[in-house]
């Protein structure tokens, strides 16, 4: 059976990692979560109290990153910790994008995304897999919904993991990032022309892969 390549981008909170994360399990192939990559390298400046774009770049030499597996589920590593439990804030989020933006960091991660790539039968999901990563991948979704749910599934997932957001403060967050990942001069969130556009608004988790498997098949 032939493997592909599936490129799966949108905005913030829509949904992209559990996803990919199905569509792996599904077609039996590689999943990569590269806003984790990300936020690894975010929480690494965090911790070092690097807010200059000179000190992140310079600290790049310093930084690894990689996953595992644990109990059956990808785990993000800096450095070979495991920090996918300290990874998943809004602090290290906002941390995230803001250093995403940075051109050398772009370069230091998407190096590495090719990389996993070469061999195809991989699933990735981000802001720019279909457009710079993988541009010639042959399935493109880009997963799009309204602000207000966005953010109310953001809300929710905090609640579950004992924290206590202001529903208020998650939206502008969300309206934030989705304003610095389509405005940042580097390899800013866009749909790819030959990219398939999910908007999971009012879907079920069950109908929209439904729909993902669907054009998925059409490679098999």
């Amino acid at each position: 059976m032939k493997k592909i390549i599936v490129a799966i981008d949108g905005y913030s909170s829509c949904g992209k990692s559990t996803i990919a994360k199905a569509l792996a399990r599904y077609a039996g192939y590689t999943y990569v979560d590269t806003g984790a990559m990300y936020r690894a390298i975010g929480l690494y400046t965090l911790r070092n109290g690097l807010t200059e774009e000179a000190d992140i770049i310079a600290a790049l030499d310093h930084i690894q990153v990689g996953f595992i597996l644990v109990d059956g589920a990808q785990h993000v590593t800096l450095n070979g910790e495991d920090v996918e439990g300290y990874i998943r804030t809004l602090e290290v989020g906002n941390c995230a994008s803001r250093v995403s933006a940075i051109k050398e960091v772009r370069a230091f991660l998407v190096k590495q995304q090719q990389a996993m790539g070469e061999a195809k039968g991989i699933v990735m999901d981000g802001r720019d897999i279909g457009t710079v990563v993988f541009p010639n991948a042959e399935l493109k979704l880009f997963l799009t919904a309204s602000a207000e749910v966005r953010a109310q599934r953001r809300y929710d997932e905090l609640i579950a993991k004992g924290e206590k957001p202001n529903f208020a403060e998650v939206l502008a967050d969300v309206n934030d990032r989705d304003y610095r990942d389509t405005h940042r001069a580097e390899s800013p969130l866009r749909q790819a022309e030959d990219a398939i556009v999910v908007d999971n608004s009012h879907m079920t988790e069950e109908e929209q892969m439904e729909v993902v498997y669907g054009y998925f098949n059409r490679f098999q």
